[in-house]
């Protein structure tokens, strides 16, 4: 994991597993695959690398659509979870096509809490 990817992802584990999930990492090259009864959440994370973070945003969502197993489209949640000053660039793709893949935002501050962006 580049930059503080690492602690993004743990943050965001962190808060799932208070939230009663089961959490696994690096699945099926899949940053975070969460269960909670019959719900599953798969979620691609970015942490900060410099100059590029928009562009970095646009890569997370290429991975986890390129990543989302077929059976789960329509089911599952999928989630985007950066730093919080790359929340902006992850809002930028539309709310409907969001919602559209049940794709969430999750910020994670510098203190490690972590917020949904409500679209």
């Amino acid at each position: 994991m580049r930059g503080d990817e690492k602690r993004v992802v743990e943050a965001f584990c962190t808060y799932l597993i208070r939230e009663g999930w089961s959490v696994r990492t690096e699945v099926d090259h899949i940053d975070l695959v969460a269960t909670r009864g019959d719900q599953h959440l798969y979620a691609e994370a970015k942490g900060r690398t410099g100059r590029n973070g928009p562009l970095d945003v646009d890569t997370m969502y290429g991975q986890l659509l390129r990543r989302m197993p077929n059976d789960e489209v329509g089911l599952a949640r999928f989630a985007v979870v950066v730093p919080e000053e790359m929340a902006r660039a992850a809002a930028r793709v539309p709310a409907r096509v969001r919602a559209l893949l049940n794709i969430q935002i999750y910020a994670v501050s510098d203190t490690n809490d972590v917020r949904h962006i409500d679209s």
